[in-house]
């Protein structure tokens, strides 16, 4: 078998020209490795386009499933060299066709169509497994900002919530501040005033007893 790098930069050119490649945006992440390539983003595009690094990472995977002998494979590289020679899409089948089974291929376009399946079904099974890989990535990374953004939400009620309540409370005790200043200056007022009434009654209490004594003194000898 071909060594399969050599191989599949010769599978990616029957299927996309290297100019079109040129000047396109590599994906965020690593180039492929693995089952399957790991996910650029699992902020979904608008719309896709044609990736240099997926297209190589697919004709990678083809190269190393690449089936014995002459197959759709060696079919396909013929057609891409009639392209340029003018002849209408039957001819140019039918041309490769009948150069494909000269190269020993097999002589039967079933085994032709076999192995054309049989690729699709490796690119299929590599897009399942490119599928879940994005999956995974969504639960972990978007999940994981989820679970975050939940928490903060939580927090922040709860937070203004709180504040709310000291917000009431220090409403409150301003309330009640500016009652305790006239409760003050009334409780002082009164407090003052029974004070001095308290020594005007004991001074006339007190008087009254002096001047008992005085009496007392002058006329009891």
């Amino acid at each position: 078998m071909p060594d399969s790098d050599n191989l599949g930069h010769k599978i990616l050119s029957f299927f996309i020209k290297e100019e079109s490649l040129s000047g396109k945006p590599a994906p965020a992440s690593a180039a492929p490795t693995g089952s399957g390539p790991t996910p650029a983003s699992s902020s979904p595009a608008p719309s896709g386009s044609v990736d240099a690094k997926f297209a190589e990472h697919f004709a990678n995977v083809l190269a190393k499933s690449n089936l014995p002998g002459p197959d759709y494979f060696e079919f396909r590289e013929t057609l891409r060299s009639l392209a340029s020679l003018g002849l209408s899409e039957d001819q140019q089948y039918q041309a490769a066709w009948a150069s494909f089974k000269a190269l020993g291929g097999a002589p039967d376009v079933a085994h032709l169509a076999s192995t054309a399946n049989q690729y699709l079904a490796i690119l299929g099974k590599d897009r399942e497994a490119f599928g879940q890989s994005v999956e995974a990535a969504i639960a972990e990374r978007v999940g994981g900002l989820q679970r975050e953004q939940q928490q903060l939400q939580a927090d922040t009620e709860a937070l203004t919530r709180q504040l709310a309540e000291i917000q009431q409370k220090i409403a409150t005790n301003n309330a009640r501040l500016a009652a305790i200043g006239g409760e003050v200056a009334e409780q002082s007022g009164r407090l003052n005033q029974n004070r001095q009434n308290y020594e005007t009654t004991y001074s006339h209490f007190t008087s009254q007893i002096r001047a008992d004594l005085a009496k007392i003194a002058q006329y009891l000898k």
